[in-house]
């Protein structure tokens, strides 16, 4: 079976096409980055009106790769089903991508399945790999709109252990390199600079971390990074010290969470999923200190970022 995904949950369009015995044989995103970057932030109407233009270009594109596949089981149906996030994300994005999957499974007499975005991202680190996580297991979803500790005994079935109370960390990531001038969206490039930073030049804080429950809170992070940037002769070696403290007080903090939901549930699967898993001090963090534990880690592949 081959399934054409179509994902326009935020401002990036995607498409995807899911074989169920190879994996994943084509997949494209059209980045919106720079079109929405003068603005510093994302303008929900402006990433509809990107995905109108682009989505219809992307399949044909995608269609033409496969019909050109020498592939003997792809010269009867090209796709058997189209996939679309249909939430949560933004409305007018989520749209787009559900009336054209919608209408392009209907036009040739296929199945169209509606996706949930954050269980989308749950099961994105099975994606091509030999090595999977089995039920059940603990999730950490960190993205630019959610910050959530899961537990997942099995498919469908969903707990949520803890949450943001406030802002999420890709959101909060985004914040402080705006503050340091790195632009939008700026947590890759944050994080980049914080390699140049020396280690305890600042510490940071590490919020809610002496509460037994599991919710994350980033504003008052927030809010102390902001003071000492703005306490700072901001040159660029005191941005990148300041880049790694915030880093390393961000990651302690997952971490801190992470280990204690692993031991509530007496667990040894741990899977990091969302945008900011990209993050290459985070795995390393994150490999290191969890396998040390004997348990076991999962991350998406880093190919299918984009």
């Amino acid at each position: 079976m081959k399934i054409l995904g179509i994902e326009t949950s935020c401002d990036d369009t995607s498409v995807a096409i899911y074989d169920d015995q190879l994996g994943v044989i084509f997949h494209k995103t059209w980045d919106q980055t720079k079109i929405h970057s003068r603005f510093g932030g994302i303008i929900p109407e402006l990433a509809a009106r990107c995905h109108l233009s682009q989505l219809n270009y992307l399949i044909k594109e995608i269609f033409l790769k496969l019909s050109n596949y020498n592939i003997k089981k792809y010269k009867n149906n090209i796709i058997d089903a189209v996939a679309y996030t249909a939430g949560p994300g933004l409305a007018s994005s989520l749209l787009i991508g559900a009336s054209i999957g919608s209408c392009l499974a209907f036009s040739l007499g296929i199945p169209s399945i509606s996706i949930n975005h954050i269980e989308g991202h749950l099961f994105s680190a099975m994606i091509g790999q030999r090595n999977i996580p089995s039920f059940p297991f603990i999730a950490l979803l960190i993205s630019g709109g959610n910050t959530q500790l899961i537990y997942v005994s099995n498919l469908g079935h969903y707990k949520i252990l803890g949450k943001t109370l406030d802002n999420s960390v890709g959101n909060t990531f985004d914040y402080i390199a705006k503050l340091l001038g790195l632009g939008y969206p700026g947590g890759k490039k944050l994080s980049s600079l914080a390699q140049y930073g020396i280690f305890g030049k600042y510490i940071f804080p590490r919020p809610m971390i002496q509460h037994h429950n599991l919710d994350f809170s980033f504003s008052g992070l927030k809010t102390y990074t902001k003071k000492i940037i703005h306490d700072s002769k901001q040159t660029f070696q005191d941005k990148a010290d300041i880049s790694r403290a915030f880093e390393d007080a961000i990651i302690d903090t997952l971490i801190i969470k992470c280990k204690r939901a692993i031991q509530q549930k007496h667990l040894n699967s741990l899977v990091i999923c969302g945008g900011v898993s990209a993050n290459s001090t985070l795995r390393k963090k994150f490999r290191s200190i969890i396998t040390k534990q004997g348990g076991k880690i999962f991350f998406l592949k880093k190919i299918l970022y984009r």
